[in-house]
């Protein structure tokens, strides 16, 4: 029987080490913490009782990951929750903009500025379903679905500011700023556009669900299937030497791949793995807030996810003074309340708040007082309803995952090549050597809880052999 060896538990990890036992294959999945996930990670940062996500906390891209609707997780105790509102994005003085699962609903909010967002996501979302398999694959590939993928990559290619020019009003354009900005990347560079047409689309046809019991539920779930399979997962187990193995499957940052591999690597493949570029680290922030926080805007008190930047103009300052290393004086602030959700998390009046910021790659300083000054400001009183802080910089973050290079949770810097060939250019991005595999969110379609870089690496493999 083929032997397979896949090094790290996340979401692509274990998808590959799925696909990879129900194929035949005698699969180990190598974890180096004594807690399988990755980023999939639930704990009790704050009080007892009161649970708090790790890392992932909503997930847009694992409600529409099309390999994970192949395993059925909700036979393994998954249950997926949203929220009345899937994301919010205020404003001072009160105003925000705010994005519902459905797309008239959303443009009914935005006043003079609907008819164009209707106009935009409507066409996309009719053809969710089928565009889905091409938003999560590789960009140099042959579409499926070619007239509905140049529909979405013509302005997906585009900066994410040239887009919101078709908006006049600071909700409307904050709305989608704050989508964007999960590249983590100055909305002004090319391909900083296709996050926030990709989150449109997800949150208008899928929603922003948050999984029952914590992030940690999914890692659980994707568990029991591989174990079914057949697979078996080694946790505390930190490979320092590469494992003899028929093939060996990195869920894990390219640098680990060259420093375990690296002496196997062809050189066309080991130069760009070389040059490959951390982005921005994120600062988190978990809170325990009684009676949670009291936005100004009313929306946002019914938002699984808030995103705290204020206008465009002021994100684009922002991730463009931490991508330079400068530590922004107003941070983009992503919160979470997944608890509105899941009331499961809370102990009586005290709910758990997620929130991160992104500040410069490896920063050293303290940003909590920043993150909470941020949310503040569009929260008036929050800081006396808050209980107990968690933090996180990024050199914890990098202790706790060794992907998170500086504190970058991204798999690489959102820069347009980087966006576009992830890690190198090449047709099968995930074959390292004969062999060697590479499935992290290094790959394409890059970061976030969705396996569909595990299960296109998987498909790699099972093609060499």
């Amino acid at each position: 029987m083929t032997t397979a060896v896949v090094i790290g538990s996340g979401p692509n990890g274990l998808a590959c080490a799925i696909a990879l036992a129900q194929a035949g294959l005698d699969v180990t999945v190598l974890e180096a913490n004594d807690e399988i996930g990755g980023g999939m990670r639930s704990a009790e940062l704050t009080v007892p009782g009161l649970l708090h996500d790790v890392c992932s906390a909503a997930h847009p891209t694992a409600i529409a990951s099309p390999y994970f609707q192949t395993l059925g997780l909700e036979r393994y105790g998954l249950e997926w929750a949203w929220t009345d509102v899937e994301a919010a994005h205020p404003l001072d003085g009160g105003r925000a903009g705010a994005m519902y699962r459905d797309v008239g609903r959303t443009a009914d909010g935005l006043g003079v500025d609907g008819e164009a967002w209707r106009k935009l996501y409507e066409p996309l979302v009719a053809q969710a379903d089928q565009l889905v398999g091409d938003l999560f694959g590789p960009i140099v590939s042959i579409p499926r679905h070619p007239i509905g993928m140049a529909r979405f990559g013509l302005r997906a290619l585009q900066p994410a500011t040239w887009i919101a020019r078709r908006w006049e009003t600071d909700e409307a354009r904050g709305l989608f700023a704050g989508l964007a900005a999960h590249a983590i990347s100055p909305l002004d560079r090319p391909t900083t556009g296709a996050l926030g047409m990709m989150f449109g689309v997800f949150g208008h046809a899928y929603g922003w669900p948050v999984a029952v019991g914590g992030s940690a539920a999914i890692a659980r779930a994707l568990e029991a299937v591989l174990r079914e399979a057949g697979g078996r997962i080694e946790t505390g187990h930190r490979v320092t030497e590469l494992p003899e193995a028929d093939v060996v499957v990195f869920d894990t940052s390219p640098d680990q791949v060259l420093s375990l591999a690296g002496h196997r690597l062809p050189r066309r493949v080991a130069r760009p793995l070389r040059r490959w570029k951390h982005g921005p680290a994120a600062y988190k922030v978990d809170l325990a807030v009684e009676g949670g926080i009291p936005w100004t805007n009313e929306v946002a008190r019914r938002a699984g996810t808030v995103h705290a930047g204020g206008t465009i103009e002021e994100i684009v300052a922002a991730d463009s003074d931490a991508v330079a290393g400068r530590m922004p004086e107003r941070p983009f602030v992503l919160v979470c309340q997944q608890y509105l959700a899941d009331p499961s998390r809370s102990v009586g009046d005290v709910h758990p708040v997620w929130s991160y910021a992104h500040v410069p790659h490896g920063y050293t300083g303290d940003a909590t007082e920043h993150v909470i000054r941020q949310i503040e400001r569009f929260a008036p009183g929050v800081r006396d309803r808050i209980v107990a802080i968690s933090t996180r910089n990024p050199a914890e973050a990098y202790a706790e995952n060794a992907n998170y290079i500086g504190g970058d949770i991204t798999g690489g810097a959102g820069t347009p090549l980087q966006t576009v060939f992830r890690p190198r250019v090449t047709h099968n991005p995930y074959w390292l050597a004969d062999g060697l595999f590479l499935c992290s969110a290094s790959t394409p379609p890059g970061g976030g809880v969705h396996g569909m870089g595990g299960y296109r690496a998987a498909q790699s493999v099972l093609r060499s052999l």
